[in-house]
């Protein structure tokens, strides 16, 4: 039997992928073997036009396809891109938080984890230029009702240090401190609010 696929059909079904993992709000596994099988695509079809000497109706739609295969190829990789900003900032931009989490790193591809750690070190840099005056990685959905927020640990994070001194923090206590010296640990899940 034929190969009856047409030219777009392999990136329809990548934007199909990235359209699936919106709906279900999480992040699929990189698609690999699909992105690199458009690649090879492309590659075929630049072959089928490099040589042509007149612009004919097959010329056209070669084009055509390799203009939409890239298309849906950076708009698959921007999603995914999107979606790690999303989760870096979910987390309070705590990398390690993200990188350590098996489920999450088995879907990222090598050059996504790459962008992630570029990404946080763009951020820290950023950061540190006004860290004293403002916290970038702190939530801005919820903005703080109090200075001081009563927290419970509910994971160890050992000794950290706050304005005031350092405080460890072992699970099960209950502190009142400044929630700008704990804000980060509050999103990464090491304290809940009491």
């Amino acid at each position: 039997m034929a190969d009856t696929r047409q030219f777009g059909d392999l990136a329809t079904q990548l934007i199909i992928e990235s359209r699936r993992s919106t709906l279900a709000d999480n992040l699929l596994k990189y698609n690999d073997n699909l992105v690199r099988s458009i690649i090879r695509e492309q590659r075929d079809l630049e072959k089928l036009t490099d040589g042509a000497q007149e612009v004919s109706p097959a010329i056209l739609i070669y084009q055509t396809a390799i203009v939409r295969n890239k298309r849906c190829l950076l708009a698959y990789h921007k999603h995914r891109m999107d979606q790690l900003r999303d989760m870096y900032w979910a987390v309070g931009g705590a990398l390690p938080h993200i990188l350590s989490n098996q489920d999450i790193r088995s879907k990222l591809s090598p050059h996504e984890v790459d962008f992630l750690r570029q990404y946080s070190a763009s951020v820290m840099d950023y950061r540190a230029g006004f860290s004293n005056e403002l916290d970038i990685t702190a939530s801005i959905t919820h903005p703080p009702k109090d200075l001081h927020v009563l927290v419970r640990v509910v994971r160890d994070c050992g000794v950290i240090q706050t304005e005031l001194g350092s405080i460890d923090f072992q699970k099960g206590q209950r502190f009142m401190v400044r929630r700008a010296d704990i804000e980060h640990l509050i999103v990464q899940g090491f304290l809940e609010e009491v």
